[in-house]
């Protein structure tokens, strides 16, 4: 397999939002009419077809996986990723790099409402703290997930026609 093409000192360039790369997901109801409890989610290009399931936490039968550990598995790959090419760059293997997502989901006290917790661990044998530290840094500020859950992203919501 060759190496990923993305750099962060090269792919980027211009004042404007420029994809690198797109995809949709749809999520259908189910037979609760449910997407969270019951719902099938589908890419667009079928390489991601599945039936997503409540935890049995919320009441759900787990027969399936839930959007918190689909976003789990975002994040950690994405993380993953960058810290990677971060290693790379600084002449560090990154073989045994591990990430670790914890997703919570809660009450939010502010209002009541819901809301998401995201704790990343990083496992690095062979590298100290004082080696991993500034490149975690670094890394966290060039994943694209870190800055959502930082900064939130543009988001549009619109009905089809």
């Amino acid at each position: 397999m060759n190496d990923p093409a993305l750099s962060a000192d090269h792919d980027h360039g211009g004042d404007a939002f420029r994809p690198l790369y797109a995809t949709r997901v749809s999520v259908s109801g189910g037979g609760f009419a449910h997407g969270r409890a019951s719902g099938r989610a589908r890419s667009a290009d079928g390489a991601l077809d599945l039936r997503l399931r409540m935890p049995a936490e919320l009441g759900g039968d787990t027969a399936g996986p839930n959007p918190e550990q689909l976003f789990a598995a975002g994040y950690a790959a994405c993380f993953h990723g960058v810290l990677s090419l971060v290693a790379r760059q600084h002449a560090l293997d990154p073989g045994p790099i591990v990430v670790e997502v914890g997703v919570a989901f809660g009450r939010d006290p502010e209002d009541g409402g819901y809301r998401l917790r995201a704790d990343l661990v990083v496992s690095w044998p062979g590298v100290g703290a004082e080696t991993a530290a500034p490149l975690l840094d670094l890394a966290s500020e060039l994943c694209p997930y870190t800055t959502m859950t930082r900064q939130g992203i543009p988001a549009t919501i619109g009905l089809a026609p």
